[in-house]
């Protein structure tokens, strides 16, 4: 097993990273950053026009002829109900996020646009682009990277690996056998990279939490690490058992605490604000969607276009980075779907669960801002990672919504190593849908190392500089399996 050499080269280049990180974290941070922001200012129209196309490709498949075709054979029944599917996928896919960036992410936008413009227009505006990165554009990406790797593997029967599809489609040959050799080690390279900023952005955020629930200040790099520990000795269990064994019920759990905090700011809060919010941010977002899509800011001062490098391009960007990881583990949950059926769930579901999320905290910030001034924007530049927990201080019964958000985040987060480290696992030996537990304990313990080395930057621009770089090649990957599934779906219905 540890004489492929794919796992081989991988290891040695994840680990590579790691020491980077860990000797000269400072060092590592500063390239990832210069390099992303030479390839953003030469390569950000690809990265857009790349987003928008995979929707619209989402969009047309899923009402084509093709759409009736199963992700299996013709009698293949799903694995998984659709609430568990659709709750496993989204804990996989954005979990954590949503709690780290739900009132951050408007009120950061806010701050730059409301130098271009009044300050209710600019609210409504940094609403719609924090919808806009979370939205139809994400999970397009990760939809059709998924869709591929299950029509090939369970309508076709080949390995569960991003090469599978050139092979098939073009043939074993020299080239398409050293392109799929080199995509594998990419696809392993970016989701070790990305799950390792998926880390260390959940500890920011159960680290704030902590902190406020026990009154700390400043307690420094220690309890970062206490959180990292106690979070690997979490997620060692579970990737010792089949993956059907217990992440439905920790995505559950998740997702149903999430949601019930999400509620509980809706009722507890200014309600008729934040419904207005969400009504209004619904229209704006599906009015305005596509067009975005193509948006580059070309013709915009130096400060637009760092912040669209900083927050557009690096969201699409972060999405390709996950993609072979979200969109393998998809893929082997949805088994038995029709492409129709996959397509509208991956999509749509945890789209508009996103925009009523936003529309929830995010409206909760803007009420702090601009119906009385509740100091929150302080709280923005001061600590990002404690803004979700400034809203629920300022609620009832804060002592509980804060540590429910310390244990969704904390199940988010193990949830989303487990599904890491089991991806992984299958390509590292050949695309087997059972990896032994051996595998996924070593990838465990690496995924474990990156985060130390994220948490170690201890800034979440630095995260997002890391994962861009690994990321961006990815994109053309993406692409390339795309037009063998197309390929391969006009060779399956004739017209």
């Amino acid at each position: 097993m540890l004489k492929n050499p794919l796992l081989l080269i991988a290891l040695a280049l994840t680990g590579l990273v790691s020491g980077w990180g860990i000797v000269d974290n400072a060092g590592l941070a500063a390239f990832a950053k210069s390099m992303t922001s030479v390839m953003f200012t030469s390569r950000g129209w690809f990265v857009m026009l790349s987003a928008s196309l995979l929707l619209i490709l989402c969009i047309w498949l899923a009402f084509s002829r093709y759409g009736q075709i199963k992700l299996g054979r013709d009698d293949d029944e799903p694995e998984f109900s659709t609430i568990s599917w659709l709750t496993m996928l989204f804990a996989a896919g954005m979990g954590v996020g949503l709690l780290f960036f739900g009132t951050a992410e408007p009120l950061s936008h806010f701050k730059i646009v409301r130098e271009y413009t009044d300050v209710f227009d600019a609210a409504e505006h940094s609403l719609f682009i924090t919808h806009f990165h979370w939205g139809l554009h994400a999970w397009a990406i990760y939809a059709i990277t998924g869709l591929v790797i299950a029509y090939f593997s369970f309508r076709k029967g080949q390995p569960t690996l991003v090469s599978a599809p050139m092979q098939t489609v073009f043939g074993r040959r020299a080239w398409t056998r050293g392109l799929g050799w080199f995509s594998d080690l990419l696809a392993i390279y970016a989701i070790a990279i990305g799950i390792g900023g998926s880390i260390a952005m959940g500890v920011f955020q159960i680290q704030s939490g902590v902190e406020s629930l026990l009154g700390l200040e400043n307690p420094g790099l220690w309890l970062a690490l206490v959180i990292l520990a106690v979070l690997c000795l979490a997620y060692i269990l579970p990737l010792t058992v089949d993956l059907s064994k217990g992440m439905a019920t920790l995505s559950n759990t998740a997702m149903a605490i999430a949601g019930g905090l999400m509620i509980f700011v809706l009722l507890t809060g200014p309600t008729f604000y934040l419904m207005n919010g969400i009504t209004a941010s619904i229209g704006t977002y599906f009015s305005r969607v596509v067009p975005q899509g193509f948006q580059t800011y070309t013709f915009f001062d130096e400060q637009v276009t760092t912040w669209f490098q900083s927050w557009t391009l690096t969201f699409m960007v972060w999405w390709f980075a996950w993609s072979p990881f979200v969109g393998v583990f998809i893929a082997r949950i949805s088994k038995g779907r029709t492409i129709r059926e996959y397509l509208l769930g991956v999509v749509l579901v945890p789209t508009f669960f996103s925009i009523f999320w936003f529309g929830v905290f995010g409206s909760a910030g803007f009420f702090g801002v601009l119906e009385f001034d509740s100091g929150i924007l302080d709280v923005v530049d001061a600590n990002i990672n404690d803004t979700t927990f400034f809203v629920l201080r300022h609620l009832p019964m804060s002592t509980i919504t804060v540590l429910a958000t310390v244990v969704a985040a904390f199940l988010f987060v193990v949830t989303s190593v487990v599904s890491a480290a089991f991806v992984l696992s299958m390509f590292s030996i050949g695309g087997d849908l059972n990896p032994p537990t051996k595998m996924k304990l070593i990838w465990g313990v690496i995924l474990g190392a990156l985060g130390l080395v994220m948490i170690l930057s201890n800034s979440i621009d630095a995260v997002k500089s890391i994962i861009g770089l690994a990321a961006l090649p990815f994109i053309f990957i993406v692409l390339l399996i795309t037009v063998c599934l197309l390929k391969a779906l006009k060779s399956e219905v004739t017209p």
